[in-house]
């Protein structure tokens, strides 16, 4: 069994405060993308045979352990984890891992298990990736609304420092708290091809951390990508095109700089 882990990006993230738990209340839009880490599944009688990175720290590794207990350990599965996308990016790889083994499992164990709690309890995007496509996230990320977006261009690319995520939203403070996302105008304006009115509250946190990511962006915007925001908690960035050949244009010029990818958001293409 084979399974694309698809990146994501956010279309706009706005942090509107510190919940009493300690979390930050999120509102956010999710955009799976046409690229990511590829797995490799098959069933075998007991245990869980596991290649790829950390071992049984893997987020991989975890899911499938624990999507096997609670189905009572009906057998074993082997995994292969090709990974491809960058860690500390912001493109939530190791969720997207997560999420299709737990779909592969469920495929190859069906069971009585509350898959959406745990989903949750792996972290707080895997939610997102068992659903895919574009949604709207609120909470920590688990609240999910699908929305429908025509495919769009986009080229992801990161450079420079990793960034923890609990670093980058350690250094948040209530001047980066920002309102609710309007929604409907950020999807219009995507619609349309025009500059979407969206932000991303932790870029001031980001930028404080490693002021070079600043530099970045305007790479990007000069590159005359439109939407250019760092995606999650950084580092990475991404903008979208006009067409595919913008987008390959954009991914050639940034090739020798760093980590670069282009493809489709809000629909299914090839990869590149």
């Amino acid at each position: 069994m084979e399974r694309l882990a698809q990146a994501k990006v956010n279309l706009g993230l706005s942090l509107l405060g510190r919940r009493p738990d300690g979390y930050h209340e999120l509102h956010t839009l999710f955009a799976a993308l046409s690229f990511g880490d590829r797995l490799l599944l098959e069933p075998i009688p007991e245990g869980i045979e596991f290649r790829g990175p950390y071992g049984q720290k893997n987020l991989a590794y975890r899911a499938a352990r624990a999507y096997l207990e609670a189905a009572g350990w009906p057998g074993g599965v082997r995994i292969v984890l090709e990974k491809a996308l960058p860690e500390g990016a912001g493109l939530g790889g190791g969720s997207s891992d997560a999420a299709q083994v737990l779909l592969a499992l469920k495929e190859l164990y069906p069971a009585a298990v509350d898959f959406p709690a745990l989903a949750l309890s792996l972290g707080a995007d895997v939610p997102f990736f068992l659903l895919g496509g574009v949604a709207e996230a609120r909470g920590v990320g688990e609240r999910l609304r699908p929305l429908l977006l025509s495919p769009l261009w986009a080229v992801v690319f990161a450079q420079g420092p990793r960034l923890p995520t609990p670093k980058v939203y350690g250094e948040a403070r209530p001047h980066d708290y920002g309102p609710e996302l309007p929604v409907e105008a950020i999807l219009r304006a995507l619609g349309r091809g025009e500059e979407p009115p969206y932000w991303n509250s932790l870029e001031g946190p980001a930028f404080r951390l490693h002021p070079e990511l600043r530099r970045v962006k305007e790479e990007l915007r000069s590159l005359g990508l439109r939407g250019v925001l760092m995606s999650g908690s950084g580092s990475a960035f991404f903008g979208l095109a006009e067409d595919e050949a913008h987008a390959r244009r954009a991914a050639e010029a940034l090739r020798p700089k760093g980590y670069v990818r282009y493809g489709t958001l809000g629909g299914g293409h090839a990869l590149h």
